[in-house]
């Protein structure tokens, strides 16, 4: 989920190494068509005896074949498959400890020193609960993602599109979230985001939202996992037409630009200039021109905090002098997107996204709307990001009076949709990185990307 400097919108206020056996991040396998078929053994063969002659003319009558049971289906790890569309809770197909780790990359320089340090892997193991979550959430996340990108097509409205996506995320989860707190246990990180085009982040479709999927469509896919509050962000964008292929090669190019540059003791400016250098270095060619890619400027990555999917660090997606630097055990999100307009986004369109302030003021409610819709988005969803359509599934009518209200309380803060210029297309990819004492761990990272 972006975060935007610069154009009125504001951010939202938010390991003992791993056993060579554990299942490599991406292995997740879906049910295939076919039916198993019985083939038979020696032992089934012996069964069939002929029927034996008791001496008076007649004969026993022929044994029955035993039946060997089908096999269950099972993935190359030995874990159960995934169904298609996804709802098999992912805690019901791993053992316990036994969730997909990340991409594992190793400190160098100043901090390879890490990798074998004693102290640094007494640190590792001491975060075990911590790791569990986010690998529970990360392969949950690429699950239904997997089955997000061989499914969606021109022709689905992005309501279909975002329901799939948020069921499959709730089913693996086991957290559906109709009861008081239990989307506070588990489920959606945040609102699926389905931006199309110019615009580049933040828009879901409210209730009633009629727009199509066209196949002339660039269109991002940015949602969240969570796990105790532990939310995994990542992103991919997803296109039809083959001539939009360089922009979302620039936009992978320079995200795993960022997550190779990021680490302890590096400054978010060299980041920043890393992510511009890859990203700039091409070119779509667009209605007979050719067009640079460019970085959105005041879009950023940033830190993620428990509960909260921006903390109080933001990553650059261009050289800057921003000195601050990445510390041991942060996780940030990064995420990078280019654009063939202004490379500038704006408020536009009608908001979707909304997000309890952690540091939300008391302030008296005199609408008794604002204080009843107050009450159910602090026990549901704390100050974890939500939309409409989260409030209608919750049974809430008529409310946008009161969550306006709480809006312009200070209490709730609203998240328009971020749009550089018409016409203009734009790209993004993201993933989560945990910065653990001895390894960098690339906790999204999946087959896809």
């Amino acid at each position: 989920m972006a975060a935007a400097t610069g154009n009125g919108a504001d951010t939202i206020n938010s390991e003992q190494s791993v056993p060579a056996s554990k299942p490599a991040a991406g292995s997740s396998l879906y049910v295939s068509q076919h039916d198993d078929k019985n083939e038979r053994s020696e032992d089934d063969k012996d069964d069939d005896e002929a029927p034996e002659d008791v001496g008076n003319g007649t004969a026993v009558k022929k044994r029955k074949k035993k039946k060997k049971p089908k096999k269950k289906q099972t993935s190359a790890n030995g874990t159960a498959k995934q169904s298609s569309p996804p709802r098999i809770p992912v805690a019901s197909l791993f053992s316990p400890g036994q969730y997909p780790v990340g991409e594992e990359v190793e400190y160098h320089d100043e901090n390879a020193f890490r990798t074998t340090n004693e102290e640094k892997r007494h640190l590792d193991r001491m975060n075990n609960d911590f790791l569990e979550e986010y690998r529970h959430g990360a392969e949950v996340h690429r699950q239904v993602r997997q089955w997000a990108q061989k499914n969606i097509k021109p022709g689905q409205s992005l309501t279909e599109i975002a329901e799939g996506i948020e069921d499959g995320v709730r089913a693996l989860t086991g957290h559906q979230g109709l009861e008081e707190g239990d989307n506070l246990k588990g489920g959606m990180g945040f609102p699926t985001g389905l931006s199309l085009n110019h615009c580049a982040a933040h828009f879901t479709p409210n209730a009633g939202n009629k727009i199509i999927l066209q196949k002339e469509d660039v269109m991002k896919v940015d949602f969240g996992v969570h796990i105790n509050g532990r939310i995994v962000d990542s992103a991919f964008t997803m296109a039809f037409d083959p001539v939009y292929d360089n922009l979302l090669a620039a936009a992978k190019d320079a995200t795993n630009a960022g997550v190779r540059e990021a680490g302890i003791d590096v400054r978010m400016s060299d980041i920043g200039a890393a992510i511009q250098e890859a990203m700039e270095s091409y070119e779509v060619e667009l209605g007979g021109q050719s067009l640079p890619v460019k970085c959105i400027r005041n879009l950023n990555g940033h830190d993620i905090i428990q509960y909260s999917i921006h903390g109080r660090k933001s990553v650059p997606i261009v050289k800057g002098g921003d000195q601050t630097k990445m510390e041991e055990g942060e996780t940030f999100a990064i995420e990078t997107f280019g654009s063939t307009g202004r490379g500038y986004v704006r408020d536009d369109m009608e908001t979707s996204h909304y997000a309890k302030k952690a540091d939300a003021p008391n302030v008296p409610l005199r609408v008794s709307s604002a204080r009843t819709l107050l009450s159910s988005i602090s026990k549901n969803f704390g100050t974890l990001p939500f939309c409409r359509r989260y409030l209608d599934r919750l049974g809430h009518e008529k409310y946008l009076l009161g969550l306006n209200n709480l809006v312009s309380s200070g209490i709730v803060e609203a998240y328009p949709p971020l749009c550089d210029v018409k016409g203009s297309h734009t790209a993004q990819f993201e993933h989560t990185i945990l910065l653990r004492p001895t390894v960098k761990e690339v906790i999204s990272r999946g087959d896809d990307y």
